[in-house]
């Protein structure tokens, strides 16, 4: 990596899904298939082993970037004019993995030391923009085009994002746009208490803060949401591909529907 790009605590973050989607590129039953993440890693140039991404959160990210890549695939299949806004990008190639036709505006947005690095990882596309800043300003919002149906995707940002931040954003977005979806995971109380002993985090120095309970909450909190698709439980097929250990635990939480479910992916409509 460059020395005068350097991420440290929540930038550094992209660091994780970036190796976890080039290590599950390289095992024989890959379904993200992300031969871009791969190529970017051997381009940073830096031991990232200290971020110890196991096997089971190799596959965790990799299938929750899938599905967020088929909910968008989906999206602009009926939207071919659509406006899509990567919120926290980090260093993904959804972009290159979703290969949007030339007809939609793609704008990645994430601080400006990201954006700097993933400049350097990946070439330039046609109607694609990279806006470096914090996705919570608002001085960026004016460079989105107004009038087009929008998919919006957050992966493995909001988390990060303060109790009243996401709510705050979530509402300008939903106002700037005349339609679209919004797509992005979440995790629970409980969940965002575990993960803060999660080596990968603990490795970056970041810490999650916004939880979410119940997807209904948010369609409270941003008037003119409305929840139409919740995954909060995995595939036997999906299951499959995880440790014994954690396959256990998946089929007990299975078994118990008074459980509240700890993570899951989320589309709204507005």
């Amino acid at each position: 990596m460059p020395s005068e790009i350097r991420l440290a605590g929540v930038t550094a973050t992209p660091l994780i899904t970036l190796l976890a989607k080039a290590e599950e590129n390289a095992m024989p039953d890959s379904l993200l298939r992300d031969r871009f993440a791969a190529a970017a890693i051997a381009r940073v140039g830096e031991d990232l082993t200290h971020l110890k991404v196991g096997h089971d959160m190799t596959v965790a990210i990799a299938m929750r970037a899938l599905l967020l890549d088929r909910w968008a695939t989906a999206f602009l299949d009926r939207h071919s004019d659509a406006t899509v806004l990567h919120l926290g990008c980090g260093l993904d190639a959804r972009v290159f993995r979703v290969d949007p036709p030339p007809s939609v505006h793609w704008f990645d947005v994430d601080f400006p030391e990201v954006i700097a690095l993933r400049q350097r990882l990946y070439p330039c596309r046609r109607n694609y923009t990279a806006i470096a800043a914090s996705i919570t300003e608002t001085t960026w919002l004016s460079q989105l085009p107004t009038g087009r149906p929008a998919m919006i995707i957050a992966e493995g940002v909001l988390p990060y994002l303060g109790e009243d931040e996401v709510p705050q954003l979530l509402s300008r977005l939903v106002g700037r746009f005349p339609s679209g979806e919004i797509v992005f995971d979440a995790y629970s109380r409980l969940m965002i208490w575990m993960l803060h002993f999660n080596p990968a985090i603990r490795a970056t120095g970041a810490s999650l803060r916004w939880a979410l309970d119940e997807p209904a909450e948010l369609e409270r909190q941003v008037p003119g949401l409305k929840l139409v698709e919740d995954r909060s439980h995995w595939s036997a097929s999906e299951a499959a591909r995880m440790s014994p250990p954690v396959r256990i635990a998946l089929q007990i939480l299975a078994a118990a529907p008074m459980l509240q479910p700890m993570g899951r992916l989320v589309r709204y409509r507005f």
